[in-house]
């Protein structure tokens, strides 16, 4: 059997990786007109193969691609997205910008997903991606994944791993304290689990498989706003795989792969000055004369939702947003434990108190028939969470006490679209 690092060898992925890390390093203005190049060799190549494409769009960052490849690219691409998941804020610049809203999946039962439903029965989405998958096979032993959970545990990987130690496949101690238990009996180890489940499937069901669905059902194939500097276990794949990809199942473009987080906002305040510049009058009067927008609808003054703030400089020069860094579903938890308070929880305090008091406290029920949520989560994993702990940082005048005795009421939940997997080799890009 091939190990993982034979077939790495193989590719001769860590060549792709280093020649690909060494783009990241190089100045705005050469990842630009990369990116430029990139994209529109992708829509040559997909014109060619007689494939439809469309970028899918979620947050700042693929927002601006969206802009970046009509206004820069000069490419046609209709933008999709979960749209009605999102912050009401990203909400208004979709419906600015002629976003196609892909409506949610449906259960077996005709229900529609939702993301109560997919906490009830998968788990809740903490720490990161990687790690949330990882604590889900943990959870759900069988034969089959035996060897990738002792993996898990110990850092030996077996024959398929070349019979490394120490993997990357091994869960950190911090993890493994909290959520190694379920191998307690297997491993011979002393480590603890919870009593609420885990998982990295909220993506899929609530974002990915509708937009994939859409892309399949009108033969399109997509744009993604994705960095490889963003990490994860995206990171690897597209420095090893490059801004352009086409594969056996799985074709895409991420024409910002290269970027850093000063790469684009740089560019989103080049996209602002554009919009504000004569592109919001250009998009109102498009999407008015092909009857998408009414005529009461108000135009946002700036592409950046209001969600991010204001895009700042500090002394030294380096941009930052004044309030969200990132943005996803408001129940996402994947990377609560590195935000410094107040933090996207204590934001959605202030901004919507009756939702977090869901979220919190409401939105699963355990064996028993309990109301539980998010506080015992981030208790488990040590984050805080009641806003009189953060010195007043959040506004919102509701008691916690207050809160925990009020009855929820119906609300809409938001989330976010676009994520890819990829998992094939070859390439169009160099």
């Amino acid at each position: 059997m091939e190990s993982v690092k034979e077939r790495m060898e193989r590719i001769g992925a860590y060549e792709k990786i280093s020649s690909f890390m060494q783009k990241e390093k190089q100045p705005y203005e050469y990842k630009r007109k990369y990116a430029q190049i990139r994209a529109e060799e992708f829509a040559n190549e997909c014109d060619g193969r007689l494939l439809n494409y469309h970028v899918s769009v979620g947050g700042l960052d693929s927002i601006i691609l969206y802009l970046f490849l009509h206004e820069i690219c000069g490419i046609d691409a209709p933008g999709v997205s979960a749209s009605t998941l999102e912050d009401k804020s990203i909400q208004r610049v979709h419906k600015a910008l002629g976003i196609i809203n892909v409506p949610p999946l449906k259960r077996d039962d005709g229900t529609y997903w939702t993301k109560p439903k997919v906490i009830q029965e998968f788990g809740f989405p903490v720490i990161s991606k990687e790690v949330a998958a990882k604590i889900e096979l943990l959870q759900n032993p069988s034969e089959k994944n035996k060897t990738v959970r002792h993996a898990i545990i110990t850092g030996e990987t077996g024959e398929y791993g070349g019979w490394q130690k120490n993997s990357k496949m091994q869960l950190k101690q911090r993890w493994l304290k909290l959520f190694g238990g379920y191998e307690n009996e297997n491993e011979g180890c002393d480590y603890q689990k919870p009593d609420f489940l885990v998982s990295s499937k909220c993506c899929y069901y609530l974002k990915e498989k509708n937009c994939d669905d859409w892309g399949k059902e009108h033969n399109s194939v997509p744009y993604l706003g994705l960095m490889a500097s963003e990490g994860g276990r995206r990171a690897k794949s597209l420095r090893m795989n490059g801004c352009n990809y086409f594969g056996a199942s799985t074709i895409r473009s991420a024409p910002f792969a290269i970027f850093h987080r000063q790469d684009i906002l740089a560019l989103a305040l080049e996209m602002d000055q554009m919009w504000k510049g004569g592109l919001k009058e250009k998009y109102h009067e498009r999407l008015l004369k092909e009857g998408r927008l009414s005529q009461s609808f108000e135009m946002p003054d700036s592409i950046i939702p209001e969600i991010y703030g204001t895009i700042e400089k500090k002394p030294d020069g380096t941009l930052y947003t004044t309030k969200a860094q990132r943005t996803g579903c408001s129940m996402c938890g994947f990377g609560i434990h590195m935000e410094k308070r107040p933090h996207r929880f204590d934001l959605l305090y202030e901004s919507n108190p009756k939702e977090w008091d869901y979220l919190m406290f409401h939105m699963c029920k355990d064996a028993d028939g309990n109301d539980y949520g998010w506080a015992k989560v981030l208790d488990y994993i040590g984050v805080g969470w009641d806003p009189s702990t953060i010195g007043g940082n959040c506004k919102g005048q509701m008691r916690l006490e207050d809160l925990c005795r009020k009855e929820p009421e119906p609300i809409r939940i938001k989330g976010a679209p676009g994520s890819f997997e990829e998992n094939d080799t070859r390439r169009i890009d160099s």
